[in-house]
């Protein structure tokens, strides 16, 4: 696999470093794939600024609720586009009781009233129905979900914190400067065994860390795309989420055109491939036959080796793993890999194929052919499958699939994405499990470190882990299976009866009368206020770890059931890292609403002795500060925070218990950065290492003035605990309008009331 450490020029489909006589690249950069479709959606008059429109949208059912409770207190009156709500994410989590259901019945409601589609538990996960349903060339899709990836159907697709949807609803735009595009240039064929997984763990692997296409569009280009299905390339770009890029786009041939047609839009088709000449501004050359079985070790995905080359290395490479988990574990639990070494060979504990990406048809077909007549065992490992999509399940009965995965030991489940994110197959403590899902970060998998709990995941394709579940749990890759099990062709035939039957397609037809069902747990987002002249910041939070997950800032799993109360989610923020934060920001936050309500005439001098000194202490230092006029907030300071989920929970959990700002090095993802904004926290920057530690202040003088500015050079002043006071630098990256107006505002709700009031 080649990285270009500089442009390409794509010429007649073959990569080149010059561009041809009299092709300028300002000119070329328009003959991508990606630019085409961004201008048919942009609504501004620059395509360097981007104001994009979307065609349709979809959330689960962990995020539609506090979408819609934020756009209708922003004053919606129905969805001005087709959105889906889907129910694939705590349809299982056997959590707080009614909790779960009452989401579900909550959002079968607003279908109803507002105009949605309702996707009923079990029916599909999310990412299947909007490739079955919606997904169509040249069309962008917005989503709550990190994985939102319609790419090798011709539609780029973006995951994005619930923010970004409100404002889609709202008939707002998703605002974002012109993304570079990064080509990846496909050629050869995967060779027998070799799945989709393989290839974006591959991918993955060689991206990841160089950051190289971070924020950009992916473009997938290249000879090499025709050796692939269109359902093995799904396969391959939903992992493009793991490379922290915006978005994919594949180019489109017949055969993206059959997958269409069999799922009754073959309208939706058209060739989409770059023109004679295209710029990227990056390349990445890969060489499809050079793939082997991989295995993305925890706790990444770009953790990646092969398999051979694990089983080769076994002991030192395993002992790399048990150093991390020793940190994650942080003397509470204990995790090892070298006891699972048995006669020179790895012995895992579960296998799971599961989700948008290991449950799709042909990945799960594969897994049967492997297992046909095979024998997973009786001991300690066990195998689970989870179909995609009733559909795929429909399917994969009629032609006998089901059969030959249960008898030979499998367990079956329906369409559900819990085993991605710590719902579902929570392995036992010390156990590893591989699993062709789409993460594997520290205690997704579901344990508990705090309780002394800590298992681990490593990531997988579906032929493998069947290789290995037929070898009762030894790690095997799947070519060390005969040639002749392997063959690609997987017929198919759609069957949508479940989607007639079950689905509520009630886009177009609202019914404004009709009353939202909001069970006991439903919470409306507790009220937010404007961001003051003048902020003082208590130090709440100091994570130095390379990078910081929003798994970490907020847990998934047993949490999912209590993502329709801010106040009760916000109970878990950090709990997984840092367990003292939340006590810590309520402390804060409880003196911020004493201030808000007028207790000592807003006196922050007066409410606190400590804050008293802290006044003192800036006097002392000469620099202007005004107790009575200043707000007061937690914040969090992390070194490059927001890899992984969309999850707006990860940013609003902090502000409704008292956050006001994140200061960090760089932030891993945009999504993250625009949840920030989006729930009124500044998104401050910081080049030096951080000279402040937990207890410590950071008051900014002046930052509505500084929003209003060129965002650079922004005076703060670090106020220690020995009364010591020290000037520091910050800064912000770049701010739209409208983002400046909504973290002046307090938040998105926030600015939408004030710009309602005033028209």
């Amino acid at each position: 696999m080649k990285l270009h450490d500089h442009g390409v020029y794509l010429v007649n489909g073959v990569p080149q470093t010059t561009a041809p006589a009299g092709v300028t690249e300002a000119e070329a950069k328009k003959g991508t794939i990606a630019y085409g479709i961004l201008k048919a959606h942009n609504t501004s008059d620059s395509m360097q600024d981007l104001r994009m429109k979307f065609d349709s949208m979809t959330s689960h059912d962990i995020t539609y609720v506090g979408i819609i409770q934020t756009a209708r207190a922003s004053g919606m009156e129905q969805f001005p586009l087709p959105y889906v709500l889907t129910n694939c994410h705590n349809s299982l989590c056997a959590v707080g009781g009614t909790i779960n259901e009452d989401d579900h019945v909550f959002g079968l409601s607003a279908a109803k009233k507002y105009g949605g589609i309702f996707v009923p538990p079990h029916i599909a996960v999310i990412h299947s129905f909007m490739r079955e349903n919606f997904a169509g060339c040249g069309k962008m899709i917005l989503g709550s979900d990190s994985h939102t990836r319609y790419g090798a159907l011709g539609t780029m697709a973006v995951g994005e914190g619930g923010g970004e949807l409100a404002k889609q609803l709202l008939r707002d735009t998703y605002d974002v400067a012109y993304p570079g595009v990064v080509a990846i240039y496909l050629t050869g064929a995967p060779r027998p065994g070799v799945g989709p997984h393989d290839v974006a763990l591959a991918i993955i692997r060689a991206v990841f860390a160089k950051g190289y296409v971070k924020n950009k569009v992916m473009e997938f280009v290249g000879p090499g795309i025709a050796s692939m299905t269109t359902d093995y390339r799904n396969g391959v770009d939903v992992m493009t989420t793991e490379t922290t890029c915006l978005s994919s786009i594949w180019a489109t041939d017949e055969d993206t055109h059959a997958f269409l047609t069999m799922h009754g839009r073959g309208d939706d088709y058209r060739e989409l491939k770059p023109a004679d000449v295209a710029y990227y501004d990056g390349c990445v050359e890969v060489d499809l036959s050079s793939i082997k079985p991989m295995i993305a070790l925890p706790f990444h995905p770009s953790n990646g080796f092969e398999i051979d080359e694990l089983n080769e290395n076994l002991e030192d490479i395993l002992h790399e793993v048990e150093l991390e988990a020793a940190k994650i574990g942080e003397g509470k639990t204990h995790f090892s890999l070298l006891d699972k070494i048995v006669d020179g060979k790895l012995h895992v504990q579960q296998g799971v194929i599961a989700g948008c990406s290991g449950g799709n048809y042909d990945s799960v077909v594969q897994a049967a052919r492997v297992l046909k007549g095979a024998n997973t065992g009786c001991g300690e490992f066990s195998l689970s499958v989870y179909p995609t999509s009733q559909p795929v399940a429909l399917e994969l009965t009629r032609r006998g699939y089901i059969y030959d995965l249960m008898e030979a030991g499998a367990i079956v489940r329906t369409a559900f994405c819990g085993p991605c994110f710590g719902a579902g197959d929570t392995p036992a403590n010390n156990g590893l499990s591989i699993r062709h899902t789409t993460r594997n970060f520290p205690n997704r998998e579901g344990s508990k470190p705090g309780n002394g709990q800590l298992s681990a995941v490593a990531l997988m394709d579906a032929r493998s882990i069947a290789a290995t579940a037929a070898n009762g749990g030894v790690l095997t890759p799947a070519t060390d299976l005969p040639e002749e099990t392997w063959d690609e062709a997987c017929e198919y035939t759609f069957d949508d009866a479940p989607y007639k039957k079950r689905v509520y397609w009630g886009f177009g037809k609202a019914e404004p009368a009709d009353e939202l069902v909001e069970g006991p747990n439903i919470k409306p987002w507790p009220a937010m206020e404007p961001l003051s002249d003048d902020i003082l910041l208590k130090v709440c939070s100091k994570i130095m770890d390379p990078v910081t997950t929003t798994d970490e800032l907020i847990p998934s799993g047993e949490t999912s059931s209590f993502r329709s109360n801010p106040l009760g989610l916000a109970e878990f923020t950090l709990s997984r890292r840092d367990p003292a934060y939340v006590g810590r920001s309520k402390e804060v936050d409880a003196v911020e609403k004493r201030r808000v309500a007028g207790e000592a005439a807003g006196d922050l001098a007066a409410l606190d002795t400590e804050l008293a000194g802290v006044f003192e202490a800036l006097a002392g230092a000469g620099v202007a500060a005004d107790a009575k006029a200043t707000e007061y907030g937690s914040m969090l300071y992390a070194k490059k925070p927001g890899d992984g989920s969309a999850r707006e929970q990860a940013a609003s959990c902090q502000r409704v218990i008292g956050g006001l700002a994140n200061i960090v090095h760089e932030y891993a993802t945009k999504r993250y950065r625009s949840n920030v904004m989006n729930w009124g926290m500044v998104p401050f920057q910081m080049e030096a290492e951080p000279n402040f530690e937990v207890g410590d202040y950071v008051f900014v003088p002046g930052i509505r003035a500084a929003l209003d500015g060129d965002l650079k050079n922004i005076a703060a002043y670090v106020v220690r605990a020995d009364g010591a006071v020290e000037q520091i630098e910050l800064y912000i990256a770049d701010m739209t309008a409208e983002e400046r107006a909504i973290v002046k505002a307090g938040c998105l709700i926030n600015y939408n009331k004030f710009k309602a009031a005033a028209e």
